[in-house]
């Protein structure tokens, strides 16, 4: 399956969710990311996945309007602007609207940042779990953000 999570800038949350996918997923997901703009790697992001064993260091931001959106069997938006400027993009993707907080928009110390970026990083392995069926690092299915199991 080839899958696509966009964000705004390709920074943070898309870059960390298309980590934890192909840490879950192995050979049978084909797995990138882009943003509504080209923006930067954002070092927090690097540090949450990277508690994992995972890695971004190959990661190169790019805009998704570099991309041919078609081409993916599932297009996962993390924003709002993302999912209305795939839609744009591509009006004939299938684009899937999981609404995720900016992370970079907490303030205080390090390990305050940190800890936002966990929350975000756990939300999204819990979300790729249920979606996709893999467990992603981090989250077992059904995992609220902070990574514990929700009661049944």
């Amino acid at each position: 399956m080839r899958v696509l999570f966009v964000c705004n800038l390709n920074s943070v949350r898309s870059p960390m969710a298309a980590a934890l996918l192909r840490g879950a997923g192995g050979a049978d997901f084909t797995v990138d990311s882009a943003g509504v703009y080209e923006g930067w790697l954002d070092p927090f992001a690097a540090a949450a996945v990277a508690e994992l064993d995972l890695s971004l260091d190959e990661h190169e931001p790019k805009a998704m309007k570099a991309m041919d959106l078609a081409a993916f069997d599932a297009v996962v938006a993390l924003t709002d602007e993302a999912a209305a400027e795939a839609r744009r993009v591509a009006p004939d993707a299938a684009v899937e609207l999981w609404t995720v907080p900016n992370p970079s928009n907490e303030r205080g110390d390090r390990e305050a940042v940190m800890t936002a970026y966990r929350g975000v990083r756990d939300a999204l392995a819990a979300k790729i779990a249920d979606r996709f069926g893999v467990t992603a690092p981090g989250a077992a299915p059904g995992a609220g953000p902070s990574g514990a199991r929700a009661p049944d």
